[in-house]
């Protein structure tokens, strides 16, 4: 029986030695549709790091209990449209947020799309999930209610 990586084994400093560890992100649906079973449906892999990079974005500060950084906090951009200084401070938010609070998103792009008129904030992001080589899109629209 041989021993893995030993001296025995011959000079290991001239083989290279890779290895890769494959792992499953899931999550639940947050719809809550239930299955037939009376299961819940689950999201895996870039879906469910899409889903978790929106509810991170869409929570705003104070809103998790204990945790009062958590959060994008994009709501509180709507009253101040009028400049791109705030795109670029929305974007660099964006930014921090998700490189913050999800680990499984390598962030790749973010794009604004601010109309003042409306009172309505586009944003496109673009990220690649960690073991994986394509990247994601998410869209997401902000307005005022009013």
């Amino acid at each position: 029986m041989a021993r893995a990586f030993a001296l025995e084994d011959g000079n290991l400093n001239t083989r290279s030695i890779t290895a890769t560890k494959s792992v499953l992100y899931q999550d639940i649906d947050l719809f809550f549709a239930a299955k037939p079973s009376g299961d819940i449906f689950k999201k895996s892999d870039a879906a469910a790091v899409k889903q978790s990079v929106k509810n991170i974005l869409m929570t705003n500060f104070l809103e998790k209990p204990f945790n009062t950084t958590y959060g994008g906090n994009l709501n509180s951009f709507l009253f101040e449209l009028d400049t791109n200084v705030e795109a670029d401070i929305l974007r660099d938010q964006i930014f921090e947020t998700i490189i913050l609070h999800e680990p499984r998103a390598n962030m790749q792009s973010v794009a604004i799309f601010l109309d003042p008129e409306k009172n309505l904030i586009n944003v496109s992001i673009t990220f690649q999930v960690i073991n994986s080589v394509d990247p994601v899109s998410l869209e997401l629209s902000l307005t005022r209610l009013r």
